[in-house]
């Protein structure tokens, strides 16, 4: 018996109109899965469509075309309260910018809370209260912080508050929009390695976007890659490491730079420089093995 996906997309479309003449297609046609409990990267440039996917899958965006089926529920259309009330608190989404998505006038407590204060999910205050500290220790902070503000934090951990608000819903899937991209190297080893240690212990699955295809290769079990709002393959993340059978893929992986800087000074990436009209006209379709080429 075979398990249906967490989260289903089919055909998935977001235009932007910017006049009546011109209007920006930002993504078409994109389908993927995602199972309870998996990591799924999305992988491309910057431009591609990455960010725009995940926001239309929250709603923040509203689809101009295609489904989205989440928790066996199509939330791409018009949504009633009951399936509004079950996207809002099973799915969640950390942002980039971690200082731009927190409230500079609110308190760490408050904003972290701020899920629970409107869906209910609480008694007492004390309660509430133990819930927060509870999270703010899962992600490496302590519950002292929960009277602090934003300006009072590094990046780093500005970026946990987010993770912590995030998780404070208990959520099944997880949006990671370029949510390591701000940091130091080291500080973003440490939220990737707490996002997998959260992973283990809560089960939710994770939409991990990001351009940084090393990160993605330690986090993903499988791998999306966008290119001009097009899924030109996708596959496992040993299928697409060892065997890519796209000309960008190649081309994203030959840019993955090298620890040894005497290799590195004379390596030459693949350049690679379609159109968005290789893909409308099917010049880039390709099949081989469990990868395929949606145009």
């Amino acid at each position: 018996m075979t398990m249906e996906p967490l989260l289903r997309v089919n055909n998935l479309q977001q235009h932007f109109q910017v006049s009546r003449k011109f209007t920006v297609k930002a993504v078409n046609g994109v389908t993927f899965s995602i199972n309870a409990g998996e990591t799924y990267g999305l992988v491309g440039e910057s431009g591609s469509g990455k960010t725009t996917i995940g926001r239309s899958i929250i709603r923040l965006y509203d689809p101009t075309g295609g489904e989205i089926i989440f928790n066996g529920k199509n939330i791409a259309g018009r949504l009633d309260g009951d399936t509004r009330r079950m996207l809002r608190k099973d799915m969640q989404m950390i942002f980039q910018d971690p200082m731009s998505s927190l409230n500079p006038r609110k308190k760490i407590g408050d904003i972290i809370a701020e899920g629970l204060d409107i869906h209910r999910l609480y008694s007492t205050v004390e309660e509430r209260n133990a819930i927060v500290s509870g999270i703010l220790q899962k992600v490496g902070l302590s519950a002292a912080h929960a009277e602090r503000y934003p300006h009072q934090f590094s990046g780093g951990q500005r970026q946990r508050v987010g993770i912590a608000r995030a998780l404070v819903m208990n959520p099944k899937l997880i949006i990671a929009d370029e949510c390591i991209s701000a940091l130091d190297v080291s500080i973003q080893a440490q939220v990737v390695n707490l996002m997998k240690d959260i992973q283990s212990d809560s089960g939710c699955a994770y939409l991990f976007i990001a351009h940084d295809l090393s990160m993605v290769k330690y986090i993903s079990d499988r791998i999306g890659v966008l290119h001009l709002g097009y899924l030109v393959e996708t596959g496992t993340t040993e299928e697409i490491f060892s065997n890519p059978m796209h000309a960008y893929t190649r081309s994203l992986i030959s840019a993955i730079p090298l620890p040894n800087p005497r290799i590195e000074k004379h390596r030459r990436s693949e350049a690679y420089s379609a159109t968005a009209a290789d893909y409308a006209d099917g010049v880039m379709e390709c099949v081989g093995g469990t990868h395929y080429v949606l145009r």
